[in-house]
């Protein structure tokens, strides 16, 4: 099915705009969700888009209005999940995209609407940035240098054709950007908040992360392993602060991966009649890499 394009609005304020992708079956009632990071807009997911949905899978990528705060995030969010009446959803969340996630599925943990997440090159505290203190001035910025700021966490030096077009696909969206858009995720991004784990304790998680060059520290990663001790863990070799795009085949493969425990549960993503050759085909693979872990 041909990904329906749509703008949403479920605030008060006219202002705040969702733009939307929805594609695959709309008989799924439990999708999976991409949140971009500070710089994506909704289309960056495309690759995972494609892929999924010609295996069977709804997914829904968004870009987010003008938020200043978590909590309003949160609100916003849980109204837009509403307007599409969706009951439950897996989250897969890119950086800020990440810990928006955590965030909400904290913000809806008494009555849960998150039914997993993935948390791609994430992190549960934003005081990692060291920018706390310029959170609450990046309203006053220029563009440009909101614009200077974001890029300055992008890979630089030589790297593969597949990350070089990834890093040129996300500075061109990331052109695309208003000034009140970077500067109000830039404000998410780096607000004083961190994760409470204690009320998201019982929610499948999978963590995805690279080990090469991206913008998330060592420390970092090593906190959201903490925070997770049974998180699955998803390491990719390569693919940068970008491997949604640059590494796409892997990491649908772990998207896959991560979605099979709910095949046959009401919280399936897929449309049921094709759960067959092309599950079985991950299973195997996953069945084969995880075989070769233990025999390290």
């Amino acid at each position: 099915s041909v990904p329906l394009f749509s703008q949403i609005i479920v605030d008060d304020d006219d202002s705040k705009v969702w733009s939307l992708y929805d594609a695959g079956p709309r008989s799924i009632r439990c999708p999976l969700i991409f949140l971009p990071p500070v710089s994506g807009t909704a289309d960056v997911f495309f690759q995972q888009i494609l892929a999924l949905t010609g295996w069977g899978y709804r997914v829904i990528a968004l870009q987010y209005p003008v938020y200043w705060d978590h909590l309003e995030f949160c609100d916003g969010f849980r109204k837009l999940l509403d307007h599409l009446h969706l009951d439950k959803v897996h989250l897969f969340g890119a950086s800020l995209g990440g810990f928006l996630a955590q965030k909400f599925a904290e913000y809806t943990h008494k009555s849960p609407r998150v039914q997993s997440l993935i948390l791609c090159n994430s992190f549960s505290d934003t005081s990692i940035f060291n920018q706390t203190w310029t959170a609450n001035s990046f309203w006053l910025m220029p563009a440009f240098m909101l614009k200077k700021i974001v890029l300055g966490n992008f890979a630089s030096g030589p790297l593969d054709p597949e990350m070089a077009d990834g890093i040129d696909f996300m500075v061109d969206r990331l052109e695309s950007l208003g000034q009140s858009e970077l500067a109000s995720r830039l404000t998410l991004n780096c607000q004083n908040s961190y994760v409470e784990p204690h009320k998201i304790r019982d929610i499948p998680v999978t963590i995805m992360d690279v080990f090469d060059q991206s913008a998330l520290s060592t420390e970092a990663k090593e906190e959201m392993y903490k925070l997770y001790p049974n998180a699955r863990r998803a390491h990719l070799k390569t693919g940068g602060n970008f491997p949604y795009l640059c590494r796409s085949a892997e990491v649908n493969l772990y998207i896959q991966i991560h979605l099979l425990q709910f095949h046959g549960t009401r919280y399936a993503a897929i449309d049921p009649s094709m759960v067959s050759a092309e599950e079985l085909e991950v299973q195997k693979i996953s069945l084969h890499s995880s075989n070769e872990q233990e025999e390290q």
